[in-house]
């Protein structure tokens, strides 16, 4: 893969409108767009934003080389990631781990070109692994973007129906996002499913093979525009 820098277009300013919160429900630190990484990580550690701080065990930061060239980012933490504070553990993250290693891909020790960086929409479980809320996806979304404005990764994969929605801030169901190139702040992202709905639904691994095919090919280009 080539070693060419962000895309260009990267800037954290742009993209689209901010989450709709009408009834937020904390506050945040302040400055988080300028936080280095220990203060990012102190910052969610500490997080009392949204009612998610009085039911977690711990946060879910992510995981990861801090300059990876991909960018997974999942939708909220469940039980297990609660109990340890990583994301995708258990059996999604263990289907994750093989999907990794068919494109060349570890969460492992590696060269940024084939490390991946993994975070979350949110960083606290929801009660009972329900839904994320508009407003808790509003709180949280700052440190995930300040996230991607350090790492500036080459391409985002979002898996799942809310990350991928929250995004693109699109309504629109999983199957009509994917196979298709999105940008999140001018960089590259592709839909694809979560791990744990591929467990329940083996059939579409083929769909997500395909949509891991298209992030390739899609860095591919990239790098050959930059060269």
């Amino acid at each position: 893969m080539s070693a060419a820098g962000p895309p260009a277009a990267f800037s954290p300013q742009r993209g689209a409108a901010p989450i709709s919160a009408s009834a937020p429900t904390g506050t945040r630190p302040a400055g988080i767009g300028q936080m280095d990484w220990p203060a990012l990580r102190q910052a969610v550690a500490g997080c009392t934003a949204c009612d998610l701080c009085r039911s977690r065990t711990q946060t879910v930061f992510g995981v990861g080389n801090e300059r990876a060239h991909w960018m997974i980012v999942g939708e909220a933490p469940g039980e297990q990631e609660d109990l340890r504070g990583e994301p995708f553990v258990g059996r999604s993250g263990q289907l994750l781990d093989r999907m990794l290693a068919a494109v060349g891909l570890t969460r492992a020790d590696a060269p940024p070109e084939q490390q991946v960086f993994i975070a979350n929409t949110l960083k606290c479980r929801p009660p009972g692994n329900r839904n994320p809320q508009p407003a808790e996806m509003a709180q949280c979304e700052p440190y995930l973007l300040r996230q991607i404005e350090l790492i500036q990764p080459r391409i985002i994969l979002a898996m799942g129906r809310f990350a991928a929605q929250s995004l693109l801030r699109s309504d629109q169901p999983i199957g009509r996002l994917r196979g298709q190139v999105h940008t999140y702040h001018g960089v590259p992202l592709i839909v694809t499913y979560h791990p744990a709905y591929l467990l329940r639904s083996p059939a579409d691994k083929a769909l997500a093979w395909s949509d891991l095919c298209l992030a390739r090919a899609t860095l591919a280009e990239q790098a050959a525009a930059a060269s």
